[in-house]
């Protein structure tokens, strides 16, 4: 089980699947990254992108974010995180499209939607993820000028300093994972 850290949800607590093809996102390593993003996080719009349990999208919610789009491919993980939803009384202010990212994230941008943050949390065992999804992502047209791309990736795994419109700001180190943090240009 994991917690919500701060916000409206604070302290209650979230369901994982059990095994070793979901890795959730720690609760430091969730606090870290809200410590960073700050109130900015307050009316934002957030994409949770490879979203597991869900827990980094509804801590963008508990925390104020207006709307919060999960995509993630995985049924059971699509339906723990509506389950997780549904448990902290949460039926607005999200969508989850079940979807392979890459898809989701053009069937997004035909639609002409922008997010201010987008988190990117693949396996870290899928190395081609982190650079196909970045690389949509420096592509695409779902980004506002201010926008920010966080990755969580393992302290092993190597991305560029850019992808296209995405330019790395920042990587912070926490144990064995790592947050880098892309402005869009």
């Amino acid at each position: 089980m994991m917690r919500i850290i701060a916000g409206a949800y604070r302290g209650l607590r979230l369901k994982t699947l059990k095994g070793e093809a979901l890795r959730p996102t720690s609760d430091q390593l969730r606090e870290t990254l809200f410590n960073v993003l700050g109130e900015s996080i307050q009316g934002a719009t957030f994409l949770d992108a490879y979203a597991g349990s869900g827990a980094v999208g509804i801590e963008a919610l508990s925390r104020g974010a207006q709307e919060v789009v999960f995509v993630e491919h995985h049924r059971p993980a699509a339906n723990l995180i509506r389950e997780n939803l549904q448990v902290l009384g949460i039926d607005s202010g999200f969508r989850i499209i079940q979807s392979q990212v890459q898809t989701g994230l053009d069937q997004m941008a035909g639609q002409g939607e922008k997010f201010d943050f987008v988190f990117l949390d693949p396996p870290y065992a899928e190395i081609r993820e982190y650079h196909r999804s970045l690389r949509e992502l420096g592509r695409l047209k779902i980004l506002r000028p201010a926008s920010l791309v966080i990755v969580e990736h393992s302290r092993h795994c190597r991305l560029e300093e850019r992808y296209g419109a995405l330019s790395r700001a920042r990587l912070l180190r926490r144990g064995g994972s790592q947050l880098a943090f892309y402005r869009a240009l």
